[in-house]
């Protein structure tokens, strides 16, 4: 089960929050600040966070300043009332990936958070699947049809170079002139 922080300030809109991502499968755990959403990590572990930018002690871009300069590459989604392009470019140059303007349909918040949570996952895990074939990038894998085909390191490098090799000679080829037609 996935577990979801919620830093809001305005404790309606928190429990709000709260209970519909718990009835989509959720844990969730409310704070109220920034401060108290950081000390929240310090004793567990969460998979998102979604956070205000105006809240008392701790505003939401210091906490994301905050978790993203100890490396925590946590998905944030920024729930705020400031609506002007500044806030948003803020908000996405203080490392958050998704923002929105209040008020918010709730049903796109946990469409939202989906996605993020969908999004991290394939990072850390490092597998991509297409179809029905999976790419393992850590054991260098594909698995197609229960078939599983494991990648030579030393052929993919020369694979690489071939296609670095034709894109030169593709650069240095002379090239001819193409006709033009007249409409």
């Amino acid at each position: 089960m996935f577990k979801i922080l919620i830093a809001e300030d305005d404790r309606k809109l928190c429990q709000l929050f709260e209970r519909v991502l718990i009835k989509n499968g959720y844990y969730t755990k409310g704070v109220a600040n920034g401060k108290e959403a950081l000390d929240a990590m310090d004793k567990e572990y969460f998979d998102l966070l979604i956070t205000d930018i105006m809240m008392p002690i701790m505003d939401g871009y210091e906490l994301i300043d905050s978790i993203r300069e100890a490396g925590n590459n946590m998905p944030v989604l920024m729930i705020t009332a400031k609506n002007e392009f500044d806030d948003l470019k803020m908000g996405f140059m203080s490392g958050t990936d998704d923002f929105m303007v209040k008020p918010i349909n709730i049903n796109e918040m946990v469409l939202r958070v989906a996605a993020l949570l969908r999004r991290a996952q394939m990072i850390n895990d490092r597998r991509q699947t297409i179809g029905g074939t999976l790419l393992e990038c850590d054991s260098l894998t594909i698995t197609t049809n229960g078939e599983s085909i494991w990648l030579h390191v030393k052929k993919i490098r020369q694979e690489e170079l071939r296609d670095v090799n034709m894109r030169k000679k593709t650069k240095s080829c002379v090239k001819r002139k193409v006709p033009t037609f007249k409409q």
